[in-house]
């Protein structure tokens, strides 16, 4: 019989299939990564700082990580995300552009050949932003009161708990100094500022607050008006370092509230020695336009204006000329001197024949004409005006006038029976 006998190659062929097998059946197929989402840190109204760890990359390689959000749970990369990195281990991201007062939701995650996985879910907060607010033009204004407000821009991811306007004398008023509040309303809002002091001058600043802040919009300057013995009301202005009405007196009373004559009759009116007003042609339509025309001797009265102001000398004028560039040697000189400082105190509108001022001063001259002492006649209107100031001699005063061809200022003295406006100054 013949002898059955193993080949040896054909052993050694069986041997390396079944160690193959054997090797083979030991490795384990990819998995998605493992990873944990860590802490958000450095959180502000807009942006934060986020930490991940891959603490296993499945058996292949992490060829993405990073971190995606959203406002709603479990957040993918179909929402907002940030790559940050290949590989496992640690890693970090700032997020931004995030908005204020808002709930993320935020996830790590971590791609490899096998797919993508996400870590555990982290919740924060974004910071309440600063509002923003706009302070409204100042209106009404008395001597005592006036109205202002505001207009909220942004409310800073927050609701408003409070608004409304504060004042002051010094600039940049706050809620240290007086203020009104209004807690609700719309994004605009107004609020009255009351027992405000006569003729004087405010900064005033709305301000809007939520949560976390309180913030001011731009500062505006109001002055009040001044009251005089009947009531009526005057805007004043600063100039230099004097402080004049901005509009012509028109009070029928003296300060202690005695009757001043009201003459209309021509023949009657240039004979007078006693003090007298009229308005303009008598007709009483002119009274807040222009003001009451005086003689002179309701000016020697010394109680015609407001108390507290009084009628301008003539070196008060003067140093009203020089605070809009007359030279001292000018200012001393009668007729038409200097140079443009009557247009500085011309109006800018109702002056005849486009000869308007540019009222650079705030003065706000207006060409209300006069009463001619020699006829009692009514004579200039829309064309030139006159102001009374002091007694020149015993029959005439001091006086200033404005033309419209004219940018300089006319001085003189005339006779005391004549009828002038009358801008008072602050004493």
């Amino acid at each position: 019989m013949a002898e059955n006998r193993k080949l040896p190659g054909l052993f050694l062929f069986g041997s390396f299939l079944a160690g193959t097998l054997f090797f083979n059946s030991c490795i384990k197929d990819p998995t998605i990564p493992v990873l944990n989402t860590g802490t958000v840190t450095d959180i502000t109204i807009n942006s934060a700082k986020i930490s991940g760890e891959i603490t296993d990359d499945g058996g292949a390689e992490v060829t993405t990580r990073g971190f995606c959000w959203g406002i709603s749970t479990n957040p993918t990369m179909q929402d907002d995300f940030i790559a940050s990195g290949t590989g496992p281990g640690e890693f970090t991201s700032s997020i931004t552009q995030l908005e204020p007062n808002t709930l993320y939701f935020i996830r790590a995650f971590a791609q490899n050949s096998v797919g993508t996985a996400y870590g555990n879910e982290v919740t924060f907060t974004t910071g309440i932003a600063a509002p923003q607010v706009t302070t409204r033009p100042v209106s009404g204004i008395t001597a005592t009161s006036a109205i202002c407000g505001g207009t909220i821009i942004y409310n800073g991811g927050a609701d408003i708990t409070g608004r409304g306007v504060c004042w002051s004398t010094s600039p940049d008023p706050d809620l240290g100094d007086s203020f009104t509040t209004t807690y609700t309303g719309s994004e605009v809002f107004v609020a009255t500022m009351t027992n405000l002091l006569p003729a004087t001058k405010y900064y005033v600043r709305a301000y809007v607050k939520n949560s976390a802040w309180t913030i001011y919009g731009q500062q505006l300057i109001l002055t009040t008006k001044l009251a005089d013995i009947e009531g009526n009301l005057y805007a004043i202005v600063n100039i230099g370092t004097q402080v004049w009405m901005a509009e012509n007196l028109k009070t029928t009373r003296l300060r202690d509230n005695s009757q001043i004559a009201n003459i209309e009759g021509d023949a009657e009116w240039i004979v007078l020695s006693t003090p007298a007003y009229c308005w303009l042609r008598n007709e009483i339509q002119y009274k807040n336009v222009y003001g009451a025309l005086y003689n002179w001797y309701t000016v020697s009265t010394g109680k015609l204006c407001p108390s507290g102001w009084h009628v301008p000398t003539d070196d008060e004028f003067k140093v009203l000329e020089q605070s809009l560039g007359m030279t001292s040697a000018q200012a001393n000189l009668t007729d038409w001197r200097g140079t443009d400082q009557g247009a500085k105190m011309k109006s800018t509108t109702g002056w005849a024949d486009g000869e308007n001022g540019t009222n650079t001063s705030g003065f706000s001259g207006l060409p209300g004409g006069y009463r001619w002492a020699k006829t009692g006649a009514f004579n200039g209107i829309g064309m030139l005006t006159y102001w009374w100031s002091s007694e020149n001699s015993t029959e005439y005063g001091w006086y200033r006038r404005l033309d419209g061809p004219e940018s300089a200022v006319f001085r003189s003295a005339t006779s005391k029976e004549g009828g002038k406006y009358i801008r008072c100054v602050k004493d």
